[in-house]
């Protein structure tokens, strides 16, 4: 980790709390999860995000060590968003990173904390051999941020939740700084 950065940790959540989550109970969530969990996961914001997961991991048990985690601040011990793949590599090698800071936490480096996180975890997989990252044109914060740790811009797509986004990859283990 970088100087001033937040020490985090992605911490996996079982099928009941991913189902809690989406289901925006909190309290069912917290009881299944290893850690403390805040509103903002069970929040309008993430349920969607939960509720995917939720399904994927039913559906492909072995993808639920790639998918959306729980980041949390290790030294404070604060969950403050959520980060993780979309699932695992493709037939390339390409896994698509996501990620989301609780607005209480936002603007304090956790986003750059949980993305160098994802970018290492994926530079230690064998299979992994390019990371991608979606971003909204008008999201400049996670645009900044990526451009930031190396990723390129690679061209477009139209998400059916999030519309039109930019479509960023990096090669496994490239980083700027």
């Amino acid at each position: 980790m970088s100087p001033g950065l937040p020490v985090v940790e992605l911490v996996v959540l079982g099928p009941a709390a991913l189902r809690a989550l989406a289901d925006g109970d909190l309290v069912a969530a917290e009881a299944a999860a290893p850690v403390p969990l805040s509103p903002y996961l069970a929040g309008p914001e993430c349920r969607w995000v939960w509720g995917v997961r939720a399904e994927q991991v039913v559906a492909d048990p072995a993808s639920a060590r790639w998918i959306t985690r729980v980041v949390r601040d290790r030294e404070r011990g604060l969950t403050v968003g959520r980060a993780g793949f979309h699932g695992p590599p493709d037939a390339a090698g390409m896994v698509e990173v996501g990620y989301s800071t609780d607005p209480l936490h936002r603007r304090q480096g956790y986003a750059r904390a949980a993305l160098r996180a994802l970018l290492a975890w994926a530079a230690e997989e064998p299979a992994v051999t390019t990371v991608r990252a979606s971003v909204a044109p008008s999201n400049t914060a996670s645009r900044d941020l990526v451009l930031a740790e190396g990723f390129v811009a690679v061209g477009e797509q139209v998400d059916e939740e999030d519309g039109l986004e930019i479509v960023y990859e990096v090669a496994v283990g490239v980083r700027l700084r």
